[in-house]
């Protein structure tokens, strides 16, 4: 009975075992890229359940808020829809323009000066509210900052920080060069040497550099280097800056 025992107990090491070293294998193989997809996709599924409540709760609040017995309120309602409707359509674009809540919010605001009834306070006040949590949605999916807001986040980066860990670890064709190949796939020592054309101590110097920053993580001693989330994340904002910037050069010429 109790070699019965000891044997099951081997048997279900050895199998914790065998699941333990498929997780690395499946991790070692997974590379950040096909990861940020799976985040994409699920940002994406938890963002359309947002705005298909926010996209309902204009039609129900207005509907039950706004006062019932006045002549206008379909007339504002409308008004206020359309308003409150162009917002939705820019979270499902995931793209909020420059100025547009400030127009939204002047329209708003003009629509309010040309009220004529103490009771419109009401119906203003559901409209406004519903527009308040778009917003507040905007910013819970990062498409929309204000300016002012942006303004104090720049103010109180530490700048020690950003050029210590960000700036001057990636200020290097070398190890921008690592960086892109490590965030397809992990990558060998010899592997990396051959792709940089650096030898010995001086690719060791660059990889360290980027150990060092958190930028990247070698599995062992002697083991393959991955790219870490704060350095995809870091040489994803450096891509879409430069599409940024590349779109804008093209816009400009083209009006040349």
């Amino acid at each position: 009975m109790e070699t019965d025992l000891r044997s099951e107990i081997a048997t279900i090491k050895s199998q914790i075992s065998d699941i333990n070293e498929n997780l690395k294998r499946f991790v070692e193989r997974s590379n950040q890229q096909y990861l940020e997809s799976i985040l994409d996709g699920c940002r994406s599924n938890f963002s359309e359940i947002i705005i298909g409540y926010a996209t309902g709760e204009i039609e129900q609040g207005l509907e039950e808020n706004m006062v019932k017995d006045c002549h206008m309120k379909e007339a504002c309602k409308s008004m206020f829809s359309d308003l409150l409707e162009r917002n939705i359509e820019q979270i499902k674009e995931g793209n909020i323009p420059e100025g547009s809540i400030n127009k939204a919010r002047s329209k708003m605001k003009e629509l309010r000066d040309k009220a004529q009834y103490d009771r419109c306070d009401n119906c203003f006040s559901e409209a406004s509210r519903i527009f308040d949590k778009q917003i507040n949605l905007m910013r819970a999916l990062k498409i929309y900052r204000e300016e002012g807001e942006l303004k104090e986040a720049i103010s109180t980066v530490p700048d020690a920080n950003i050029v210590d860990e960000m700036l001057e670890p990636l200020s290097n064709k070398q190890r921008m060069q690592i960086m892109k190949a490590l965030s397809t796939e992990t990558k060998t020592f010899s592997s990396l040497s051959l792709l940089t054309g650096l030898r010995g101590g001086n690719l060791l110097f660059h990889l360290q550099k980027l150990m060092d920053s958190g930028m990247i993580f070698q599995r062992n001693e002697r083991g393959d280097y991955m790219i870490t989330e704060k350095g995809y994340a870091a040489l994803r904002g450096i891509v879409e800056t430069y599409q940024i910037l590349e779109s804008q050069k093209f816009r400009i010429m083209g009006r040349d």
